[in-house]
């Protein structure tokens, strides 16, 4: 985790020494170690993370210049279920389309120029994960959690409505 802080710590600050961040996404995950669903092994718990503060900063790049979001994720649980694999040595994540939609829960703030904008606490969820059609790559293991956060980015942070 503290390999992480550091490498979205040091890629901000690279950013705005090459003078390119137009906006600024900071994401801290509030003890991790007790959200309800994430890989077993602390190496794909810490790959997971990094990809889904990627995919934040990614977001971010289409805030207006000056804009900076900060984000608190609570909880997560990911799309499907997990299960042990011994044989393999990776664990096997298996998706029904039940009840086993992606959900996550996180606090967030918009501001401007030390103003807020926007703020408040969110329920990301997506009971129909399997039924939507989905722009992400079947490889994309996070494909799911990907699309939910994009819905509520759009609905929420820029006031895109859905499907325009």
């Amino acid at each position: 985790m503290k390999t992480l802080l550091m490498k979205t710590a040091l890629a901000g600050l690279l950013a705005l020494g090459a003078g390119m961040a137009s906006a600024e996404v900071k994401v801290t995950y509030i003890e991790s170690d007790k959200f309800a669903d994430l890989p077993f092994s602390p190496w794909d718990r810490e790959n997971i993370l990094e990809r889904i503060t990627e995919h934040f900063n990614k977001l971010g790049e289409r805030l207006p210049q000056g804009q900076d979001l900060t984000i608190e994720v609570i909880d997560i649980d990911l799309a499907g279920r997990e299960y042990p694999a011994p044989r393999s040595g990776r664990d096997l994540r298996v998706m029904k389309g039940m009840a086993d939609w992606p959900t996550m829960d996180l606090r967030y703030s918009l501001t401007q120029d030390g103003k807020v904008l926007k703020e408040g606490k969110a329920k990301l969820s997506d009971m129909s994960y399997m039924q939507r059609i989905n722009r992400a790559s079947d490889s994309d293991p996070l494909r799911y959690e990907k699309r939910m956060i994009d819905d509520w980015f759009d609905k929420n942070i820029v006031g895109k409505k859905s499907g325009s």
